[in-house]
């Protein structure tokens, strides 16, 4: 138990908002180069990184990322020129398997891979 005299520092809590898309179609390891792209970036910059970026999944993590800013915002109440993706990661979903006809009757199994997206953003102060 505290007493009278003493003083605690106020506590400011870091607000960490995300956005999560789950069984998409696409391989994790093409959506990890963007989620790479874009980690530890301000938010407006990340969105800027994504549209210009030659890759189709770009256009994925560009909506997740715009979605987790537009929670941020509308949910939280945060500013968005303060906004950083803190965290960016593409876990693997499950893998749909199927079949592929080969020469001389034979068969290759395919394997169809999905993903889930997390994009994680925080308010920091001192943005540059």
């Amino acid at each position: 138990m505290a007493d009278k005299g003493s003083v605690t520092a106020p506590k400011t809590e870091e607000v960490s908002v995300r956005a999560v898309a789950k069984y998409v179609h696409m391989t994790p390891r093409k959506l990890r180069l963007c989620a790479r792209a874009i980690y530890g970036k301000k938010a407006l910059e990340a969105v800027n990184i994504l549209r210009f970026t030659n890759k189709r999944a770009a256009g994925t993590m560009l909506k997740v990322l715009q979605s987790a800013m537009a929670n941020a915002v509308n949910n939280n109440g945060l500013e968005v020129e303060k906004l950083v993706v803190s965290r960016a990661f593409v876990d693997e979903g499950p893998t749909g398997k199927g079949w592929l006809p080969r020469s001389r009757g034979r068969a290759s199994q395919l394997h169809k891979r999905t993903s889930h997206i997390t994009v994680v953003v925080k308010e920091k102060e001192n943005v540059r």
